[in-house]
């Protein structure tokens, strides 16, 4: 826990805390963390109700949460961030704003970029709408880069931990590789074997994700409309932290996200039995957040009480709210 700041609610791995990630995240032990992952409020142009900054200051106001995740973070430890891409104001030409960031990060704060990803979202919205839909002088925007930073070049990584389902073909040539591939030397040079036809569990991943954004059923949208009130705008799937959870941490490493939302990070780390913290600096986003640890079948009384307990203030205890429910009924 973090000594000056009681949890807005808290589970048996982890804790959301609600107010400013920078002293918030000034309070935790310099080293003590193994993974920041997060997506921030991105640099708009059009005001966004989650907040968000014009793009020339955006970029100075996001290293001042860098400098803090340097410094908190242990020297194996990652910093992934989600940047979503951006127009400049009234033409239709790309903003470099998430460039502007990465090169800054490394420059001036020290980070090293471990690797660049990019999350494609096929069930993205298309967009802009004036260069997309109106004009059609843009195809829709559907990648964001995420950046995956390192305090030191060796951050801890292990890539068997993600590995993805084997293609139709690949399982025909690992079952019989004489049948279906002969060695030969490649254009490059390379002479390829039979060696790469083992079953190793699963092919290694692209740096390109493909992970559709479409929740429409799940816990926290139910708690949501059980209790009347909009769900956070802006969520990423459970998908995109749980690749990076298990990719770069262990079993209870510590796992915090300095832009909680509505707690997505929380609820995969708990899943995936790592400490976490969140910090969100809006109570009404927190205390809707805490619907992701409740049972199914909580009524919506009890999440209403959950709710307003949470925005009044008061630090709960998930367990026990969850137990003493249970018994009420």
């Amino acid at each position: 826990m973090i000594d000056n700041f009681p949890p807005a609610y808290f589970t048996r791995n982890g804790a959301t805390f609600i107010g400013d990630s920078r002293e918030l995240l000034a309070d935790l032990p310099d080293g003590s963390v193994n993974l920041v992952i997060t997506s921030p409020p991105f640099a708009l142009q059009r005001q966004k109700e989650y907040g968000n900054l014009d793009q020339h200051e955006y970029i100075d106001w996001f290293l001042d949460f860098g400098r803090l995740v340097h410094q908190k973070l242990k020297d194996d430890g990652s910093f992934v961030v989600d940047f979503g891409g951006s127009y400049m104001k009234g033409v239709p030409a790309r903003s470099l704003y998430n460039f502007r960031v990465l090169i800054r990060m490394v420059d001036e704060l020290g980070f090293f970029l471990a690797e660049d990803f990019y999350w494609f979202n096929p069930s993205k919205l298309p967009s802009p709408i004036e260069w997309v839909n109106k004009r059609k002088m843009r195809v829709k925007d559907s990648i964001n880069t995420v950046w995956w930073f390192s305090k030191t070049e060796w951050p801890k990584a292990d890539v068997t931990k993600v590995l993805a389902p084997y293609s139709d073909r690949m399982k025909k040539l690992i079952e019989d590789p004489d049948k279906f591939y002969t060695p030969k030397m490649r254009p490059s040079g390379h002479d390829i074997g039979k060696g790469f036809a083992k079953d190793n569990g699963g092919a290694i991943p692209p740096n390109l994700l493909q992970i559709s954004n479409s929740e429409s059923n799940g816990q926290y949208l139910s708690g949501c409309k059980a209790v009347g009130i909009k769900g956070h705008p802006a969520r990423f799937p459970a998908k995109l932290p749980e690749f990076f959870i298990r990719m770069l941490t262990e079993p209870d490493d510590l796992v915090v996200d300095i832009f909680g939302g509505s707690n997505t990070t929380g609820q995969v780390a708990e899943a995936e039995g790592r400490r976490w913290m969140t910090f969100e600096a809006l109570p009404e986003y927190v205390a809707a957040s805490a619907f992701r640890f409740l049972d199914k079948g909580m009524t919506p009384e009890a999440m209403r009480s959950l709710y307003d307990r949470i925005a009044a203030g008061e630090s709960v205890s998930i367990d026990e709210y969850r137990q003493q429910t249970a018994l009420a009924l």
